[in-house]
């Protein structure tokens, strides 16, 4: 009896610590896999044409959130239900919107964005870590409103994908915040549509108020679904409304029938 207590409590310290190796390991890894891409991008953007740099920047950082996402499924712990984002990758001149639960939001979206315009905050244009990388990739600097209507537009009508979150920043809880509305300028002006995506997560992992040092419990399942596409609004206040309202109702719905 004592040598299977003792066996069992060896095999939880054991699968403890390989957690723990899978999840700060994992951070480390896509930490180290950001900086080295970033200081290459550096001198890339010095000699590379423009519009040839933003290609390779954008499909460099897709491959690589793909590689790490592959590298969390192959730990065993993490699962990852993505299947119906590939469809998005073919897509061009289409605001992609999905709600913002985490912060591995932004990777689960990119890696299947291959011309991913991405809206940025000024500061982080700034910083090493994401700073040669982003600049490369051609995102978009969130100074002022006005000037990211205009840049998102170009971006929009060059046949970029802009991944947008309409809430601005990360849920707390389940519920949806309430939306910004440049994304519907955006559209309006751009004649875009509005692909929603549902982005549901088993477990609180990298959210809002949580530190990002504490581990989650596992196994982690990432999902997504994609949700009704909006054509670009004729009026936006309306247009915001009625989006927000949906997405909302899709969100609680689920959240609802979970047990």
């Amino acid at each position: 009896m004592k040598t299977g207590m003792i066996g069992k409590r060896l095999s939880s310290v054991s699968m403890l610590f390989y957690e723990c190796l899978v999840y700060y390991g994992g951070l480390l890894l896509f930490v180290a896999m950001c900086l080295f891409w970033s200081l290459v991008s550096i001198p890339l953007g010095l000699f590379l044409p423009r519009q040839a740099g933003i290609q390779i920047g954008r499909r460099a950082i897709a491959f690589g959130f793909r590689s790490y996402l592959t590298f969390l499924e192959m730990s065993g712990i993490v699962e990852c239900q993505l299947d119906e984002l590939q469809s998005l990758g073919s897509e061009k001149s289409i605001i992609v919107a999905p709600n913002h639960p985490s912060l591995i939001d932004v990777v689960l979206m990119i890696a299947h964005l291959p011309n991913a315009a991405c809206i940025i905050k000024a500061n982080l244009l700034d910083q090493l870590i994401f700073g040669g990388s982003a600049r490369l990739a051609g995102y978009i600097r969130n100074i002022s409103e006005a000037r990211l209507i205009i840049d998102a537009t170009r971006e929009i009508e060059s046949g970029s994908q802009l991944l947008v979150f309409p809430e601005g920043t990360r849920t707390r809880g389940c519920d949806i915040q309430p939306f910004k509305g440049g994304f519907a300028l955006i559209a309006k002006r751009a004649r875009a549509p509005v692909q929603t995506v549902f982005i549901e997560i088993n477990q609180p992992f990298l959210c809002k108020g949580r530190p990002l040092l504490r581990k989650p419990e596992f196994p982690l399942v990432f999902r997504a679904r994609l949700g009704e596409r909006f054509s670009p609004p004729a009026d936006v206040r309306p247009y915001i409304s009625r989006l927000e309202q949906y997405c909302r109702s899709e969100v609680m719905e689920k959240t609802a029938g979970e047990p």
